[in-house]
């Protein structure tokens, strides 16, 4: 039987990074939606329920979840969703490593695979500085303005990417981009915000509402980001439509602006 390492480490890596992903994203939009309730109920003055409790149901079981800002009981033990973030990322990276790093795929012209090679890495490390920046400047207090100003970085990137290196890689590039300042958010913003919250409460100290805001925030940008991402994902299925058009940069824009305004339309069921 002729075995092909590449294949395997293809195929094992891209299982991996699927139903991380699709385990991730899931959580991730699942409590978008239960704030979305809670919201929903709190600009209806609690009519719906007055309790502030949303009810559901799922596989035989009925669940009843209270939203609490400032918890009255803290309890023993709290889950943690952080870990298929960190999964996710780096079977990602893995995969850009295998798959176009080693084989091959950068561009055709192999006398420049190096430097493609060195401009994806850079581009992708830092890109969350700079969008970390970028949202903790004035600017983010008009998070339309935060919004256009990213989508233009993101046509910049996307025009550069894709005369340095091929239209695939250059594709899965800008995926890997989104993909790092999502895991980025979860580690360096949500997760850190969210600890100290629980320090204070811990503590008896009274707790920094802002930090649960910024957890917030960066939390509703991974709902916009992810919607892009999977679009890139399926891309290389269609080079004709995608990344083999003569304006695939241009595609590619408007495909992460379309992604938003679904993520946008999404957040709202």
């Amino acid at each position: 039987m002729y075995f092909n390492l590449s294949e395997w480490l293809n195929l094992i890596g891209r299982w991996i990074h699927v139903f991380a992903g699709i385990m991730w994203i899931g959580q991730t939009y699942f409590f978008t939606w239960l704030d979305g309730r809670f919201t929903a109920m709190m600009d209806s003055q609690g009519k719906d329920d007055p309790e502030g409790r949303v009810w559901m149901v799922h596989s035989g079981g009925f669940y009843v979840v209270e939203k609490q800002k400032i918890p009255k009981l803290m309890p023993s033990a709290l889950n943690w969703f952080k870990w298929e973030a960190a999964i996710t990322w780096l079977s990602g990276v893995f995969l850009l490593v295998v798959v176009y790093y080693m084989g091959g795929l950068m561009v055709e012209d192999m006398e420049n695979e190096t430097t493609a090679i060195i401009a994806g890495i850079a581009f992708v490390i830092f890109s969350w500085p700079v969008y970390d920046f970028l949202w903790k400047s004035p600017l983010a207090k008009n998070e339309r303005a935060g919004a256009a100003v990213s989508f233009l970085l993101i046509v910049a990137i996307s025009y550069a990417l894709t005369h340095i290196m091929g239209g695939r890689a250059a594709y899965l590039h800008l995926g890997a981009i989104f993909g790092t300042l999502m895991t980025a958010n979860v580690w360096m913003v949500i997760l850190p915000s969210q600890k100290k919250m629980v320090a204070a409460l811990n503590a008896g100290q009274q707790i920094d509402l802002q930090l649960g805001n910024r957890a917030k925030t960066r939390s509703r940008h991974n709902t916009f980001m992810v919607v892009p991402v999977v679009f890139i994902m399926i891309s290389n299925h269609f080079p004709t439509a995608s990344y083999g058009s003569d304006l695939n940069w241009l595609v590619l824009s408007g495909f992460v602006l379309v992604g938003w305004g679904a993520a946008a339309v999404m957040r709202k069921f």
